[in-house]
């Protein structure tokens, strides 16, 4: 026992000092003087709760933009709304170009089963003897012929394949409109005219490719081929006569080769898109009207089978079945009606670039231009060449016959 009070004895020996040295440092942290840093006030970020917002309605990542402070945030919040709009009107023209892509293929295997099905009842008709089985074949024949006849002239009337094509194009435009607007974001000094300038395009946009199909869907036999527009139409302005070497990156050199390059444009790539595309509507028109007049025919010859000995009746109901559905294949699955859109949507592209460079050329003040360095990157990419290809096509444009596209 004397034992274990003498160890004890010195633990709490050992134990006091560590004790002191604690409420000595409690005691100074108690007594420490108190600053007073007054009111903290935390910055506002209304851009940063409307990315936040937009991330969460949309389910985009969206890079976060430091706007500058002097922006309006008004503005902001009305860019950051088109861009809401914008994104929902990709995943809709993208979900209603997989739709109308369907309608193509199913449509087109439908009218193909039933042809081929009209012209096989019709072969079996003329092989049949008189009387309830040749009446059967040849109803059926004319039924199947009847209705592939008119499945086939709204889907001529409709062309999916266009319409599919359409909505891809909408679909990339409006993501190209996306980007557009986060750059805009990006480098600041935003004004309402910011805010008018993306409004103004994506009714462009939405007027150049209409969702619904009755009242606003695009004619698909125009009596005239012409460039697809989905940009909103430039301001006529007066030409600039004055210096304007050195001014915002424009020379007179440079003007002089985008002249030049306007002009390979207008005169090589512009005019082969709208003939090629003259010669897919040509194709797609008599294609579409073809096909049928070839199943009427052999719903004709499928009615008079068995009422002549004649064998011209079973080998109309026959041949047209057999020829029609060679020639829906080759206009549906071949898919012409979309060769012919993409054909005006390159067109449209070339329009798109002659319009931004003549705009910026006609301008007449050079300080509202658009740097005259960056036009000039930008064309050459939209082209796929490179600025000393873009300087050597200026150069040879009046006697070469090269395109001003290396793209397509």
């Amino acid at each position: 026992m004397a034992g274990i009070q003498v160890s004890s004895s010195l633990l709490l020996s050992k134990s006091l000092p560590s004790l002191r040295c604690r409420r000595e440092i409690v005691g100074a942290r108690v007594n420490a003087p108190r600053v007073h840093l007054g009111v903290v006030s935390h910055p506002k970020l209304p851009s940063r709760y409307l990315v936040d917002e937009m991330e969460t309605r949309t389910g985009y990542s969206i890079a976060r933009h430091d706007t500058k402070s002097s922006d309006d945030p008004r503005v902001i919040a009305k860019l950051y709304a088109i861009m809401e709009a914008v994104a929902d009107r990709v995943e809709m023209h993208k979900n209603i170009g997989e739709q109308r892509d369907n309608w193509n293929r199913l449509l087109l295997t439908s009218i193909n089963a039933m042809t081929l099905s009209g012209a096989t009842m019709a072969g079996l008709a003329a092989l049949a003897a008189e009387g309830s089985p040749l009446m059967a074949l040849k109803l059926s024949s004319i039924v199947l012929y009847v209705a592939a006849t008119g499945l086939l002239l709204v889907m001529n009337k409709i062309q999916p394949s266009q319409l599919a094509e359409e909505q891809r194009n909408a679909a990339r435009l409006f993501k190209q409109l996306r980007v557009q607007i986060e750059t805009t974001l990006a480098l600041g000094k935003l004004d309402i005219n910011d805010v008018n300038e993306a409004m103004e395009k994506v009714l462009a946009l939405a007027k150049a490719y209409p969702l619904p199909l009755l009242g606003s869907m695009l004619e698909k036999f125009p009596s005239k081929v012409e460039p697809a527009r989905w940009w909103p139409k430039q301001r006529s302005k007066q030409g600039f006569v004055g210096k304007i070497e050195g001014n915002n990156g424009w020379t007179r050199k440079l003007e002089e080769e985008m002249r030049q390059v306007v002009r390979v444009l207008k005169q090589k790539d512009l005019a082969e898109y709208i003939d090629l595309g003259s010669k897919a509507l040509k194709l797609n028109k008599m294609l579409a009207i073809s096909g049928p007049l070839l199943t009427i025919l052999g719903a004709l010859g499928s009615s008079f089978v068995g009422t002549t000995d004649c064998s011209w009746p079973v080998m109309m109901g026959v041949v047209a079945g057999a020829v029609a559905t060679a020639v829906n294949s080759l206009e549906h699955g071949g898919q012409v009606g979309m060769v012919f859109e993409m054909y005006r949507g390159n067109a449209g592209f070339f329009k798109l670039i002659e319009e931004n460079i003549m705009s910026n050329i006609n301008e007449k003040d050079v300080e509202r231009r658009e740097n005259g360095e960056i036009l000039e990157m930008k064309v050459a990419l939209q082209l796929g060449r490179s600025l000393s290809e873009l300087e050597q096509l200026a150069a040879i444009a009046e006697c070469s016959e090269e395109f001003a596209s290396k793209l397509f």
